[in-house]
């Protein structure tokens, strides 16, 4: 969603809101100067000053003040506030339609599966009394069946961030098996960091009974990084001057606290990422262009809500990707369960319905390959599987 304009209209009003307020803040200065005079003018001869003084004086500072026009400085800077303030809502309103109802279709969703979904992105977030609530609310009990590894998660990365390694590890074994069919290493990089902890703190003794104790697992596989962490032992006590010395870095904390939820979220048959905040950021990124389409086929009295294809592309950041996706070159028909992408003979890869056309629905009949020599025929064509 472009916003850009909504943002240089904010910026142009608090602009204009600060020259207001200097201005004001500035002429009551001014008037609180010329009262403060006067009141000491008046204070200074008041044993002697006759009525008549008085009323010089007061007419001095009223001449002052008419001077000063306070109401008439005031006015143009606010009148340009004012200006700000009213085409801001206006631009506001451009931007953002409220009715987002012509966007949608109407689908029933199974509102259990809708609220298990919140409940576990509240959970998913460490949001334990919200989810907690949520499911009350709800009254979806069978929902709370994904606090418990959660709530296991954030204990883990809470003594991460105090720099205790030990849930994190104790984890890391229960769950050996697993992890190393997936192909993980984080128990290593576990038992990496720690070993540099007590290399720091405790000193080359314990850091090397602590290598005996737990390195000799991964000997087989990761003996060049075991090497690397050894040599760190002659380098006890000055370790951040040593050619090993970006072991020291914070970084590996953070991006092993990344890994640790990566593969724990994995071990639960859970994403990285909450579905529920994946879906909403997709919907805000393809909402402004799916409101113009409708808004031309409405205004065509077109209708949309029975098409199987939309007419023009949505296009999403990668991140949003998560499944191949088949253009057929003849088409340009995004490939489906109906039209599947087919490979032929010749290597090239056409949707079947180009390939039925070209072939005059008769498997039998050469057709030359639009982008090859090649003569093929409908019936050598197979389905391709992404």
């Amino acid at each position: 969603m472009e916003l850009s304009s909504i943002k240089d209209a904010f910026d142009r009003v608090t602009k204009r809101q600060k020259s207001s307020s200097s201005k004001f803040l500035e002429i009551i200065e001014q008037i609180g100067h010329e009262i403060e005079q006067t009141l000491s003018r008046i204070q200074s001869g008041q044993d002697s000053a006759s009525a008549t003084d008085h009323k010089l004086i007061l007419r001095d500072v009223k001449a002052k003040l008419k001077e000063i026009a306070p109401l008439s400085q005031l006015e143009g800077t606010q009148k340009d506030l004012n200006s700000a303030l009213s085409k801001y809502p206006k631009i506001v309103e451009k931007s953002f339609n409220p009715d987002v109802s012509k966007a949608y279709r109407n689908v029933d969703f199974d509102i259990r599966t809708v609220n298990q979904i919140i409940s576990s992105h509240f959970y998913r977030e460490g949001q334990f009394d919200i989810g907690d609530f949520f499911i009350h609310e709800s009254r979806e009990a069978e929902a709370s069946a994904d606090k418990s590894p959660f709530l296991e998660m954030y204990q883990i990365l809470e003594a991460m961030k105090s720099r205790n390694l030990e849930p994190a590890l104790n984890w890391a074994a229960t769950n050996n098996e697993q992890l190393k069919q997936s192909g993980s290493d984080i128990e290593l990089k576990l038992h990496r960091l720690q070993f540099v902890e007590i290399l720091q703190n405790n000193g080359r003794d314990e850091a090397l009974k602590y290598a005996r104790t737990f390195f000799a697992p991964f000997a087989s596989s990761q003996m060049a990084e075991i090497q690397k962490l050894m040599a760190c032992l002659l380098w006890a006590g000055r370790l951040d001057s040593s050619p090993y010395s970006e072991l020291l870095s914070p970084v590996h904390w953070d991006k092993l606290v990344e890994e640790f939820t990566r593969q724990f979220c994995n071990l639960i048959g859970q994403s990285y990422e909450s579905p529920l905040s994946v879906t909403i950021a997709a919907g805000i990124q393809g909402l402004p262009i799916l409101l113009k389409l409708m808004n031309v086929m409405n205004s065509k009295k077109h209708e949309w809500q029975s098409m199987k294809q939309l007419p023009v592309p949505v296009d999403l950041d990668r991140e949003f990707q998560f499944h191949s996706m088949f253009v057929c070159p003849v088409s340009r028909d995004m490939a489906s369960e109906e039209n599947p992408p087919m490979l032929m003979s010749c290597g090239h890869v056409l949707c079947k319905q180009s390939i039925t056309k070209l072939s005059k629905n008769n498997n039998t009949r050469p057709f030359k390959c639009p982008y090859c020599p090649s003569e093929v025929e409908a019936g050598q064509c197979r389905q391709l599987y992404f």
